[in-house]
């Protein structure tokens, strides 16, 4: 397999480039924050990025998308993490579109993609309820009723959640909490009887809430009724793929940036990247940005192939691109000096990121444990 861009996604790769550094640098991100934003990202990017056919790269034509795949989607997503650009990319694209493509009707599709690419529609996965990645401790509960379903429950850590037009939850109709049988995902719109949004400050500048559900009516189901998890795991696989791209661009980015300081700090008359010590510390982060670079492109192809071994590849990326993303930071912190703590410093605003994505979907111990047990152990 090759892993040389071809002439189409090279022209993908610059156009988002020259569209998030332009207008997505690292001080936009820095603005939004110290402002305090309502939103928490800019529409006004969001609709730019979607006429130029970013947002719907990997959804299909018919539904109003480029119809390309997540190897081209990837270079979108990594030039977003090299300059730390808020988007709802997570939320919209990687988990409420897939969600959509893997469990929706084609009546579903036709109502909700074209907007979603249109840059109109921003849809919230409402999964996680717990301090940590658990996707099957699942407590909030669908209730039948006449015309469908009642929901009651509190989600933690929804993405873009405080902004979302529609809501895909899931909950639980069948069995207990841990059980992979017995989920149900639905569809429920923002404005839907019953439901509280509470939006909470991430450390990395970001955007998540708190939604709780109090006999919402749901009418929508995503598949079929307590076999959620099946739609469920395809929507998080192909978000972590997604997620580990951005990851990428952000660990290359540090990385950069801490070579070119290396080049010019100065002490005792010379480059401080002169310094055996730094040398080797510096030629150790590149072996394992190279590590993870090759597996992140292995796992957005496996994305793209519905390859059998899709699963333990997106677990192999997200534990290698953790790790990865908190190395490199961690390292540029001190190898910048007591400036690298500072607010003034971008690398600060790296390092909270590393932290926050390390924690989305997984920690890297996390997908070891599920390496392993996919495997057999």
């Amino acid at each position: 397999m090759s892993y040389v861009l071809t002439e189409e996604q090279e022209s993908i790769r610059r156009t988002a480039k020259a569209l998030v550094g332009e207008r997505a640098p690292v001080a936009h991100l820095r603005a939004l924050r110290d402002e305090a934003d309502k939103v928490g990202f800019s529409r006004e990017l969001w609709k730019e990025m979607a006429s130029l056919g970013l947002v719907g790269m990997a959804i299909p034509e018919s539904y109003g998308g480029a119809g390309l795949g997540f190897a081209e989607l990837g270079l979108v997503l990594y030039e977003c993490g090299r300059t730390l650009a808020p988007t709802p990319f997570v939320a919209t694209v990687l988990l409420g579109a897939s969600a959509l493509l893997s469990g929706g009707s084609p009546e579903q599709n036709r109502t909700m993609l074209p907007a979603v690419c249109a840059g109109d529609r921003i849809i919230a996965l409402a999964h996680d309820e717990r301090s940590r990645f658990l996707p099957y401790e699942i407590t909030t509960r669908a209730e039948p009723d006449r015309s469908g379903f009642r929901l009651s429950g509190e989600k933690t850590f929804v993405i873009d959640g405080h902004v979302a037009d529609d809501f895909i939850v899931v909950a639980r109709s069948a069995g207990a909490p841990g059980d992979r049988a017995g989920l149900t995902l639905l569809v429920v719109p923002a404005d839907a009887p019953g439901i509280t949004v509470t939006r909470s400050h991430m450390v990395d500048s970001r955007n998540a809430a708190r939604v709780r559900f109090a006999a919402t009516p749901a009418r929508e189901i995503l598949g079929q009724p307590g076999a959620g998890a099946d739609v469920l795991d395809a929507a998080l696989d192909r978000a972590t793929a997604g997620l580990c791209a951005e990851m990428l661009g952000g660990i290359e980015e540090v990385f950069e940036r801490t070579i070119a300081y290396l080049k010019t700090r100065r002490q005792f008359g010379v480059p401080i990247g002169s310094f055996q010590a730094l040398k080797h510390r510096a030629a150790y982060l590149f072996c394992e940005i190279e590590l993870s670079k090759s597996i992140v492109l292995d796992a957005l192809r496996a994305v793209d192939l519905s390859r059998p071994d899709l699963s333990a590849v997106v677990s192999v990326a997200k534990a290698r691109a953790s790790d990865t993303y908190l190395a490199v930071t961690n390292e540029a912190v001190q190898m910048h000096g007591g400036v690298g703590v500072t607010d003034e410093l971008d690398i600060g605003l790296f390092l909270k990121r590393a932290r926050v994505a390390e924690m989305t979907f997984g920690t890297a111990s996390y997908h070891r444990n599920r390496y392993a047990e996919l495997h057999g152990y």
